[in-house]
C-alpha cells in the first residue's frame, strides 16, 4: 500500500472543506483536499445564492477573518438585495443571487493554484487513530495518508439515500454517489452520528415560464460587496438578473392535500430529522393549513443556462406529480422539469462531542465541519470550515486555538450554539439566536474580526493597513458630527421641514439631528456643506454607531457582564458527579459537555441558575489548593 504524507487532510470540497483546506494550505501547512468528483468541488445542490437573513452577516465575517466565499460571492453576483431594509439596522442583511456554474469554476481553480494544497479526487473510507489520536485516513483505491490532522466536511454525501416519492436509493445530491464506509469507521473509533434530511425543489426550463404572470424582483442599486477586498464600486458595473415572485395556487394545495401520502416525508419512507425553517411545500400546507397560498420565487442558477430554481417549493412528492404540482402555479402552466426535486437523508455528528475549536474530545486532531456537525446552509457551512482549518493549523504550529466568544461575532455564535446546547434538526443560523444582535451587525463584522484574522495569518499586512485607515475613517467621522453644530436659520429650516422634522430654534450638532429617526446620513448632506467624501460602508457604520449609540453601550455592559463567566475556566478532566450540591441532571449534562468556562456552563441545556451557583463556590473553593500547588511547582 502506498503511503503518502499531509499535515492536514481535508475529506470533502463543499463549502466547510474549501474555506478549511484554504486557511490550512494559507497558513502554511502541507494540506490535501479530498473530493468525491472533482466537478462537484462547491456545487450549490440548493438554492443558487450566498447571504440571507443572518446568513448575511456570517459571509462578512468570513471575510473578516480571511475566508474566501465574499471574494467568490461577489466575483459572481447575479443580483444583490439587502433583506429586512424596513428593520433595525441589526437585522439587515445581504443576499446575492449567485451563478453556480461561476461559482464552482471559481473556486476550483482557487484550490488548484493555492500553494501548500492539494486537490484530489478520491473517497476517503477509513481512518486510523494511534493512541488517540488520528494518524492515517485510507481511500477507496487503497492509498494510506499519514496526517497530522484531519477535517470531515462530508456535507450530505455520509451515507446518502434520496427519497422520490415511493423510489428510494443510495445517492448524494445532484445525482452524485454516497460516500459510504467513512460512517462506520467514525462510529468505530467512537463518533456518535445521527440521520438528518434536507431536500430541493425541482428546476424548471425559463424558455417554458410565462413571466408576464409573475412579479418581478430587481436588485439594489450601490450595493457594498461582500469582501472588502473587492473594489467598493464593482457592483455597480455588474448587469443584475431579475428574479420574480409568485403565490401557490388552490390547485396546488388541493394536489399535495389529495396526494399527502404518495410524498416520502409522510408515506414513512424518511426517518431523518428534517430543517424546521425550510420546510417542504407539503410540509408547509399541512401545517400551515389556514393559509391560502404561499410564496416562491423563480430564481436565475446563472448567466449561461435556462435552468430557473423554484425557491420554496422544496419536494419528495413522485415525478409525475411534481409536474403537476409545478403546472398548477401561475406563469408555469406549461413548465418543463429539468431536474426533479428530492429529499435527502444523511448521517452527522452530534456536535455536542466537539470542542470550541471543533477539535472532536475523544480523538485529537480530527474535526468536524458543515453539515456534518448537523447545520444547514451554505454560509454556517463555510464559516465552521474556516474555523476548523485555522485550528488545526494552530495545533499542529503549536499556537493558541482560535476560539470566537459569543459577543465577538455569529460565528462564535454558531459554534457555541452546537457544542453547547446541540441540535435535533439541522441548525440555521438566525439573529434571534444572539444575545448581541447590535454589536453583530453585518457593516461592522471587520472592526470585530479582522485583527483576529491579523493575529491568526490570513490577512495580508496591505489589508489590515486598509483596515486600519478605514476604522479611523470612521471614528474621524463619528468625532466630527459631534462637535460640528448646525445654526438655525430659514434655509436650514426649511430643509427640515422638507424631511419631515422639526426646526431647530438654536445651534445643534449634527450628531443630535442624526439620531432623530426620520433623519439618515445623507439626509444632512445640504446642512453639512463641509463633509468629506466617504464611502458607503463607512457612512453606514458612522450613521448605525450614533443613532443606536445608548442602546450599543447597553450591549457592551451586558457582553462585559457575561465575560466574567467566560473567564472563569473550569477544569477540563472534573467528574461533575463529585461536586456537591449540583443536581444529577446538570452534573450528567455538565460530565457529557465538559465546558471549558463557567460561562459555556450556563447555557447547557438542563443546567439551572443554581448550579451555576453551586459551581461557582466550588472553584472558589478550589482556588487556594490551585494557588498553592502553583507555588510549589514554582
Amino acid at each position: 500500500m502506498e503511503t503518502n504524507h499531509a499535515q492536514v487532510a481535508v475529506v470533502g470540497a463543499g463549502h466547510a472543506g474549501i474555506e478549511a483546506a484554504l486557511a490550512a494550505a494559507r497558513l502554511g501547512l502541507d494540506t490535501v483536499l479530498f473530493t468525491m468528483n472533482l466537478d462537484a468541488v462547491a456545487n450549490m445542490p440548493c438554492n443558487p445564492s450566498i447571504g440571507g437573513t443572518a446568513k448575511g452577516h456570517l459571509v462578512y465575517e468570513i471575510d473578516a477573518l480571511g475566508g474566501e466565499m465574499g471574494r467568490a460571492a461577489d466575483a459572481v453576483t447575479l443580483q444583490s438585495r439587502t433583506l429586512n431594509l424596513g428593520k433595525g439596522a441589526a437585522v439587515r442583511s445581504k443576499r446575492v443571487q449567485a451563478d453556480r456554474i461561476a461559482y464552482r469554476a471559481y473556486m476550483k481553480h482557487t484550490l488548484e493554484k493555492q500553494e501548500n494544497l492539494r486537490l484530489i479526487q478520491a473517497e476517503i473510507v477509513d481512518l486510523e487513530v494511534t493512541d488517540g489520536r488520528v494518524s492515517a485516513l485510507f481511500t477507496r483505491l487503497g492509498e494510506r495518508w499519514e496526517v497530522g490532522c484531519a477535517i470531515i466536511a462530508a456535507g450530505t454525501y455520509l451515507s446518502g439515500k434520496i427519497h422520490v416519492g415511493d423510489v428510494s436509493y443510495a445517492g448524494g445530491p445532484d445525482g452524485m454517489q454516497p460516500a459510504l464506509g467513512l460512517g462506520d469507521a467514525l462510529a468505530r473509533e467512537g463518533i456518535s452520528l445521527r440521520r438528518f434530511k434536507t431536500g430541493t425543489p425541482p428546476r424548471v426550463n425559463r424558455r417554458s415560464i410565462d413571466f408576464s404572470k409573475l412579479e418581478i424582483q430587481d436588485g439594489e442599486e450601490n450595493a457594498v460587496p461582500y469582501s472588502s477586498d473587492t473594489p467598493a464600486d464593482y457592483l455597480s458595473g455588474v448587469e443584475q438578473t431579475p428574479c420574480y415572485s409568485l403565490y401557490t395556487s388552490p390547485e396546488t394545495h388541493a394536489l399535495i392535500r389529495e396526494n399527502i401520502g404518495r410524498s416520502a416525508m409522510y408515506s414513512g419512507k424518511i426517518h431523518g430529522t428534517g430543517p424546521r425553517y425550510c420546510p417542504s411545500i407539503e410540509d408547509k400546507i399541512v401545517r400551515f393549513a389556514d393559509k391560502s397560498r404561499h410564496q416562491l420565487f423563480a430564481e436565475p442558477c446563472g448567466r449561461d443556462t435556462e435552468e430557473i430554481y423554484l425557491q420554496g417549493f422544496s419536494t419528495s412528492m413522485p415525478a409525475d406529480l411534481q409536474v403537476e404540482m409545478v403546472r398548477s402555479l401561475p406563469g408555469f402552466e406549461h413548465a418543463e422539469i429539468m431536474r426533479y426535486a428530492y429529499a435527502i437523508e444523511y448521517d452527522c455528528a452530534d456536535p455536542t462531542q466537539l470542542l470550541p475549536t471543533l477539535e472532536f474530545k475523544g480523538v485529537s486532531g480530527l474535526y468536524g465541519a458543515g453539515q456534518f456537525n448537523g447545520t444547514s446552509g451554505y454560509e454556517e457551512a463555510a464559516a465552521q470550515g474556516l474555523v476548523a482549518g485555522i485550528n488545526a493549523a494552530l495545533k499542529l504550529q503549536g499556537r493558541e486555538p482560535m476560539i470566537l466568544s459569543r459577543d465577538s461575532s455569529y460565528i462564535g455564535t454558531l459554534i457555541d450554539d452546537l457544542v453547547t446546547k446541540g441540535t435535533n434538526e439541522p441548525y440555521r443560523m438566525m439573529t434571534s439566536r444572539s444575545e448581541y444582535r447590535l454589536l453583530l451587525r453585518q457593516d461592522n463584522a471587520d472592526v470585530r474580526l479582522s485583527p483576529i484574522g491579523r493575529r491568526v495569518g490570513l490577512l495580508s499586512e496591505e489589508r489590515y493597513r486598509r483596515f486600519l485607515a478605514k476604522r479611523e475613517t470612521i471614528e474621524a467621522e463619528k468625532a466630527r458630527l459631534e462637535v460640528t453644530v448646525v445654526p438655525p436659520s430659514d434655509a436650514v429650516n426649511e430643509t427640515l421641514s422638507a424631511l419631515a422634522s422639526t426646526p431647530i430654534a438654536c445651534g445643534a450638532r449634527l450628531s443630535d439631528l442624526l439620531r432623530r429617526p426620520e433623519l439618515a446620513y445623507a439626509d444632512l448632506a445640504p446642512l453639512d456643506p463641509d463633509r468629506p467624501a466617504l464611502s458607503a460602508a463607512v457612512t453606514t457604520t458612522v450613521q448605525t454607531e450614533i443613532k443606536y449609540d445608548g442602546y450599543i453601550k447597553r450591549e457592551i455592559a451586558e457582553a462585559e457582564r457575561f465575560a466574567k463567566l467566560e473567564n472563569k475556566p473550569l477544569p477540563p478532566d472534573v467528574d461533575y458527579t463529585t461536586v456537591r450540591g449540583l443536581r444529577l441532571e446538570a452534573a450528567e449534562k455538565l460530565n457529557r459537555i465538559k465546558p471549558l468556562s463557567v460561562g459555556q456552563a450556563s447555557r447547557i441545556s438542563g443546567v439551572n441558575p443554581a448550579d451555576i451557583s453551586v459551581l461557582l463556590i466550588w472553584l472558589s473553593s478550589r482556588l487556594p489548593h490551585t494557588a498553592q500547588t502553583e507555588k510549589r511547582r514554582d
